[in-house]
């Protein structure tokens, strides 16, 4: 079966996620402006705002009004391993 073209704000949002759990982005840290984000990815502007919509959804990243867009989590590692619920003695 082939898989459907995923949408470029998708593909964008991918991208820094990834950054985000390589620790590039650590948390904390600012995500680049609107506009270095255009030229940095050769998105559109529409584009990067959508990706930015699609990280806080996922609980990546916080907006602050006038200040920027910060890294707050870290995605959900695939396979399930946060079973964790404490030490087992």
């Amino acid at each position: 079966m082939t898989e459907l073209p995923r949408y470029e704000y998708v593909k964008l949002a991918d991208a820094i996620a990834t950054d985000i759990a390589s620790g590039k982005l650590p948390q904390g840290a600012a995500l680049p402006g609107e506009r270095a984000m255009t030229d940095l990815y050769r998105v559109s502007i529409g584009t990067v705002r959508r990706a930015v919509v699609e990280l806080r959804k996922r609980g990546l990243v916080a907006t602050l009004p006038a200040k920027g867009t910060y890294v707050i989590g870290m995605p959900e590692a695939a396979g399930g391993a946060s079973g964790d619920s404490g030490p087992n003695d």
